[in-house]
């Protein structure tokens, strides 16, 4: 009897060990994303230093998990605004934005909104700013804001406004973009998240190095700027001056509409790198 006991035990405690490997092993995420180097933090948002990318779609989870071993550790996800090119995003939801967090992944947060009336894009001019640029940007700031906010993205979390290319030199088109990108950004920063701005190195991002250098205030507070065909570097962009939008407030994009396959899942990407704030995700 004593030997029967004994057995049972045995049996009992390999059951319960054999329990928390498999447990443990399915908390686990699969391939997820290794840390970057330190990086800091500014406005309250973490730093992410490295590569990233951004992709019309936000990505199915099970597409950044086979991601996982690419040597990319961030994702630009296109949560709002009227111009985007893929409005109806078929997994964006707070769900997905905790599972990527949970899977590793830095999320920047893009917000497409209306375009300057100059904007070079064909598929870009239906959206154009109208006559009141400063309460039209407040309007869309407080959307960017809100819109974020139901999605998890707590305050303090960068949120970045997508103006593409545009003739910032026109007399008439170019202040009044200005107007609309100043009141957007203060709008944003008053709901209590940083203002980033991605444009074209030679349009918009010159614009606003040209501005600060006018003593314009209400800019945005963080870059990210659109120059490809050149190395990655936030360092070295001849648009703006060495000091400006340092430290930690750049993102390079330095190649666009590549398509790369990893774990057998194929996207086409615009490839980043980051030295930049990246989202909260509660």
């Amino acid at each position: 009897m004593t030997r029967r006991r004994k057995i049972i035990g045995y049996l009992v405690a390999l059951s319960a060990a054999l329990a928390q490997v498999i447990g443990q092993a399915a908390a686990a995420p699969a391939a997820a994303v290794p840390n970057p180097g330190p990086g800091g933090t500014y406005g309250g948002a973490s730093v992410y230093r490295g590569r990233g990318f951004d992709t019309c779609q936000a990505p199915p989870l099970t597409t950044l998990s086979a991601w996982g071993t690419s040597g990319y550790g961030a994702v630009g996800v296109y949560y709002a605004g009227r111009a985007r090119a893929c409005p109806h995003q078929r997994y964006l939801s707070r769900r997905w934005l905790t599972g990527a967090r949970d899977l590793g992944w830095r999320v920047l947060p893009v917000f497409v909104g209306s375009q300057s009336p100059c904007v070079r894009a064909d598929n870009k001019r239906g959206f154009a700013i109208g006559d009141d640029p400063w309460g039209q940007g407040a309007d869309e700031g407080r959307e960017a804001a809100r819109r974020a906010s139901s999605l998890g993205i707590a305050e303090g979390s960068p949120l970045y406004l997508d103006m593409e290319a545009y003739d910032y030199k026109d007399e008439e088109c170019g202040p009044l973009t200005l107007s609309f990108i100043r009141s957007w950004s203060s709008t944003v920063d008053r709901y209590g998240y940083l203002p980033g701005l991605y444009s074209s190195a030679e349009s918009g991002v010159r614009h606003m190095e040209l501005s600060r250098r006018a003593g314009y205030d209400d800019l945005p507070e963080i870059l990210w700027f659109a120059r490809w065909r050149v190395s990655a570097s936030t360092d070295h962009e001849p648009m703006l001056s060495a000091s400006a939008w340092r430290p930690h407030r750049r993102i390079h994009q330095y190649a666009g509409n590549v398509t790369e396959s990893y774990g057998g899942r194929k996207l086409t990407i615009d490839r980043n790198l980051i030295d930049a704030p990246v989202a909260v995700i509660r």
